[in-house]
């Protein structure tokens, strides 16, 4: 049979101000763990994802949110106009293109 002096709560005798630090630091400690882990890659990304967007110019293909690849033909200050087609031009915000291709 299991001993109930086991389950019982063992009293903590330290010293309260070693004990809040304790308790803090291990708090610290998680928040830097989110940080490097999931806080500072998205905003990396989201930084090179807006330098690409500055950096467009006529002549560059790129890929929007919705997969469609054409060709920027213009770009004002929220939109981007691209050709997708031989005599198919079409007006997209932005924020939805994704990527930028590589030339050949």
């Amino acid at each position: 049979m299991i001993s109930l002096a086991l389950f019982q709560a063992t009293p903590t005798g330290g010293n309260p101000v070693f004990q809040f630090i304790q308790q803090f630091g291990f708090i610290i400690v998680i928040f830097g763990i989110f940080y490097f882990l999931l806080i500072r890659p998205a905003r990396l990304k989201q930084k090179r994802h807006q330098e690409m967007l500055n950096q467009l110019k006529n002549g560059d293909r790129v890929v929007t949110s919705g997969g469609i690849h054409g060709t920027v033909v213009g770009i004002d200050s929220t939109t981007v106009h691209l050709r997708i087609g031989e005599k198919v031009k079409v007006e997209f915000q932005k924020s939805s293109i994704t990527d930028k291709e590589e030339k050949k």
